[in-house]
């Protein structure tokens, strides 16, 4: 299984590679490197302190639904937690998608809660910060019409950012008023595909369907408490909405790095917009949402694409080379504390 899962990541980081590459030589890789050797690095340098402070924002909000459930973490240990959870996402394909079982576990045994109460906590966090991205979103795209206009690939973007307005909201409301029939529907589906792995799989110790009833009932009755806690929910929202600010800024950040500038409300609908093409196979969305972040600006700028290019990896591919740094240190000192600390005991 770990072999399987190291080689999906080496396939995953190889495509992302050639993506990149791709990338570099449609928009011309020898003006990209020329503009990387003329950066500011003074300014290189504040844009991985955005991304820094953007990873501490969200640690509030990880932070935060925890406690919802009635379980608190330092600062120290919601940052080193929120950082592998990032790392995670990183190195899995399909992003958070990918990265949440790895971090639902991490909470678990940091937090000392049930896998269930940890996949909560990392889906609500999740779910949570999709909320004011698409608010930053419809924000940007609505003042870029008014100054700008809207015409070709972004008047589709546009479009797409309205529907996802209203089509996640709904979906997540329906959802959550019909979760008892959802949760019937997945013990349903649950319930016999158990039995024939027990039968063709007699050694794995399997849950059995009363047992995958309980955490499904636990991780639904984790979800009520954090969607009952208004302050609490505040709190988070605000959080988030600062972690999005953050990502923005150093957007903007990264263009002043290469003698450009651009107004902060394109920021405020790339970002966000780039960050959905993260559920590619590759892991952390690498090359999948350097590309539309390159396809964005350029509509949406008249910076060069050369130029555009280069402050996209400055932003984007060295942001993820340093949340993947800090994220794979905590990873090993979370992963090394729980060596050292044993097995629970009752």
């Amino acid at each position: 299984m770990l072999d399987n899962r190291r080689q999906a990541a080496g396939v995953g980081f190889l495509v992302a590679a050639l993506l990149l590459a791709g990338l570099f030589w449609y928009v011309g890789a020898a003006e990209v490197f020329a503009e990387l050797a003329d950066a500011d690095l003074g300014l290189v340098a504040l844009v991985g302190a955005t991304a820094v402070a953007w990873l501490c924002a969200w640690t509030v909000v990880l932070r935060t639904v925890l406690g919802a459930l009635g379980r608190t973490l330092s600062v120290r240990d919601s940052l080193l937690v929120y950082a592998a959870a990032t790392f995670a996402n990183n190195v899995t394909p399909f992003g958070q998608a990918g990265g949440e079982p790895i971090t639902a576990l991490l909470i678990s045994d940091t937090a000392d809660v049930e896998y269930e109460r940890g996949l909560a906590t990392i889906a609500s966090t999740d779910a949570l910060n999709f909320v004011p991205s698409i608010l930053l979103a419809v924000l940007g795209v609505a003042y870029y019409a008014t100054q700008v206009g809207l015409t070709g690939r972004l008047e589709t973007v546009a479009t797409g950012v309205l529907v996802l307005a209203i089509a996640a909201p709904a979906l997540l409301a329906v959802g959550w008023r019909y979760r008892y029939t959802v949760e019937a529907g997945l013990l349903g589906a649950s319930a016999p595909a158990l039995t024939r792995l027990d039968a063709a799989l007699p050694w794995l110790s399997l849950p059995t369907p009363a047992g995958v009833k309980e955490r499904i009932e636990g991780f639904f009755h984790a979800i009520e408490r954090i969607a009952t806690s208004p302050r609490r929910l505040a709190l988070a929202l605000g959080f988030s909405a600062a972690g999005w600010l953050c990502q923005a800024v150093g957007l903007w950040v990264a263009f002043r790095a290469f003698g450009a500038a651009v107004p902060i409300y394109i920021a405020l609908f790339v970002i966000p917009i780039g960050t959905i093409a993260s559920a590619s196979p590759t892991p952390g969305g690498l090359g999948a949402i350097e590309a539309v972040h390159v396809l964005l600006l350029t509509g949406a700028t008249p910076v060069p694409a050369s130029t555009v290019a280069a402050v996209v990896a400055v932003h984007r591919v060295g942001g993820f080379l340093l949340m993947t740094s800090l994220g794979g240190g905590a990873t090993a000192y979370l992963w090394s504390l729980d060596r050292r600390m044993g097995p629970a005991t009752d």
